[in-house]
């Protein structure tokens, strides 16, 4: 893990502890990185309930409650997806926040609608605000993956500071 995500990791844990809050995670293309770079810093079994890596629509389906219908509709890279999987992992894992990831890592994958380096993120906390965004990012997967770490990490924070 880079310096950026430690600091990151380490900022997000601090807010969590002095909330006493916990966070979950679900993801499908950063492939359990948030919940490893969460976990990455000591005292982290105080503020992180579990993590949710769905990479397959069925699990998605199973372990997050997303609907069927919705992933047929407009694909697991939507944001549709991503609010039915954030509200799925804080019901699964009784958090106090939550972030969900879907995108398009690379090499392969991409259309001309959701090209290589598209992710979807939503994040919510258990009172029902939920917030969504879908960046592009740049690179091959492995500089996907971790922007869309990164990305999420610090969606946590500001969902925390207001």
């Amino acid at each position: 893990m880079n310096r950026h995500t430690k600091d990151l990791s380490a900022q997000l844990g601090s807010l969590l502890r002095s909330r006493q809050l916990t966070v979950t995670c679900a993801e499908s293309c950063t492939g359990g990185g948030i919940a490893s770079a969460i976990t990455d810093i000591a005292g982290s079994c105080q503020w992180f309930h579990a993590g949710f890596v769905t990479y397959a629509n069925d699990v998605k389906e199973q372990l997050l409650d997303v609907s069927p219908e919705t992933l047929m509709s407009e694909g697991a890279v939507s944001e549709s997806v991503v609010r039915q999987m954030v509200e799925g992992a804080l019901k699964a894992a009784g958090a106090d926040i939550a972030v969900a990831v879907s995108g398009v890592a690379g090499p392969d994958g991409g259309t001309e609608h959701k090209p290589v380096g598209m992710v979807w993120f939503a994040w919510a906390m258990k009172n029902g605000v939920v917030t969504t965004l879908c960046t592009q990012f740049e690179g091959d997967r492995s500089a996907v993956r971790q922007a869309a770490v990164e990305r999420a990490l610090k969606g946590l924070i500001e969902m925390l500071k207001n």
